[in-house]
């Protein structure tokens, strides 16, 4: 009997390492059709999901409180697991370049405690070769054993889009690779067991570890080409939101919008391929130009709003400014790599009081100095400027007479910042308030 068929029958475990965004939901999605570990490291974690409680948010209290999961820190347990999915982070370091300690200490573990027989399948976004040249070597040095003999190798980028409720784990299909067509077709059987969308078998590991990288770099540049344009149709007096509304009237737009990009993935992918590239010998030109300008833009926007509020006649000192929104995209409790973050740092440098309203960020993930700022919407008052930076759908929901009651009641100019043109320019003009947008 073949290792698909030991996990259907639940016989052999599958064990998921890293139980965050990606790796809770894919463990969840498992456990309805086989015995799965959960493993990871932090114990305040592996705690709340004992306990049914979701951290992320990403599926809710009631499925982890229902689901089979043996829920664990204790890399032992990862002992006897004939498929283990490691679903760690992979961020950058301070000077852009790929940081890999987390897949690496996640090999030493699984290195340590792998069997013969085993398929060990990558999900953390990485640059081409990662797999083969980083990941193999951690592993047989730990545990003794031949890749390629004793064990198998495998690649299948997380494709989980983070706070969306419909492009969802089992309807966006799945890429799944493997070290040779043994393997392939039994990582693409496993992965059968959960997606509905169905799996594209890649003919590399390579090649599907390059083909997360273009997605969120793609993306990257498009957002970028956007915040190139409004920045320049801010110099023309030309709405970019209005602009788009026309464009997108067209069959094949695109539908892409200027805004801030941030959060652990097309913020951070890109400078996988750069830095790849880079060892190559290879600069490169479109995919840096696109970070360089979506790395500029909290800066951008803080001198917009600085601008706008000293043109409407307020001070800036002491001023009290509040920024709706500290995640790094909307409806979605993650606040990693979160741009609007920036933004509060380089207002803060202008010894302005700034204050954070978020109903749905994950606080624990927030330093001490963002989680004083955090006020609740009922207690917004007083502010020199409201600006909005994420676009949640709670604040969709506001109209300009609330927005209106979070100034100073005896200021005739009300200063809105909207970087993500939540409102319609016309509507909040015509209501009375200094309006910007990107």
């Amino acid at each position: 009997m073949d290792l698909y068929n030991w996990i259907s029958l639940r016989k052999d475990y599958i064990a998921v390492v890293g139980l965050g965004y990606v790796g809770l939901p894919l463990a969840v999605a498992f456990a309805e059709h086989a015995k799965v570990i959960g493993f990871d490291s932090n114990m305040e974690k592996i705690a709340l999901y004992k306990k049914g409680i979701d951290p992320t948010e990403e599926l809710g209290n009631e499925a982890v409180k229902k689901t089979s999961i043996e829920f664990t820190y204790d890399a032992t347990r990862l002992k006897g697991a004939s498929f283990i999915i490691v679903a760690v982070p992979t961020p950058i370091n301070g000077d852009k370049t790929p940081n890999l300690e987390p897949v690496i200490s996640a090999c030493r573990i699984v290195g340590q405690q792998m069997s013969r027989g085993i398929i060990v399948c990558f999900e953390s976004t990485v640059y081409p070769g990662v797999t083969e040249d980083v990941c193999v070597p951690i592993l047989e040095k730990e545990s003794g054993l031949k890749c390629g003999i004793d064990f198998k190798v495998a690649y299948s980028p997380e494709r989980i889009n983070p706070g969306d409720k419909i492009h969802r784990l089992a309807n966006i299909t799945k890429i799944v690779s493997g070290m040779d067509e043994e393997t392939l077709n039994t990582v693409a059987q496993v992965y059968g067991m959960i997606i509905t969308a169905g799996v594209h078998r890649a003919s590399s590991i390579k090649v599907a570890e390059a083909a997360k990288l273009v997605e969120n770099a793609q993306r990257d540049i498009n957002i970028a080409f956007m915040n190139e344009l409004a920045i320049v149709f801010n110099e023309m007096k030309i709405n970019t939101a209005e602009v788009i509304e026309a464009m997108n009237t067209k069959w094949n737009a695109l539908r892409f919008y200027p805004g801030l990009v941030g959060g652990h993935c097309i913020g951070v992918d890109p400078y996988y391929f750069i830095y790849k590239a880079e060892l190559l010998g290879y600069h490169s030109q479109i995919i840096s130009a696109g970070r360089k300008v979506n790395d500029g833009m909290p800066r951008y926007v803080v001198e917009a709003i600085i601008k706008e509020m000293i043109l409407a006649g307020k001070r800036i000192k002491g001023s009290t400014v509040y920024l709706m929104g500290c995640t790094f995209k909307e409806d979605c409790q993650d606040v990693r790599n979160s741009k609007p973050l920036e933004v509060f740092d380089c207002l803060e440098d202008y010894k302005m009081d700034v204050k954070i309203v978020d109903y749905c960020a994950d606080v624990s993930g927030l330093e001490k100095r963002y989680r004083d700022a955090l006020v609740d919407i009922k207690d917004v008052k007083d502010a020199d400027c409201v600006a909005f930076m994420v676009a949640h759908s709670k604040f969709k929901k506001l109209t300009p007479k609330k927005i209106f009651g979070f100034y100073k009641s005896d200021e005739d100019v009300n200063v809105l910042i909207d970087v993500k043109s939540i409102f319609a320019a016309r509507t909040m003009q015509k209501a009375g308030f200094w309006y910007w947008s990107l």
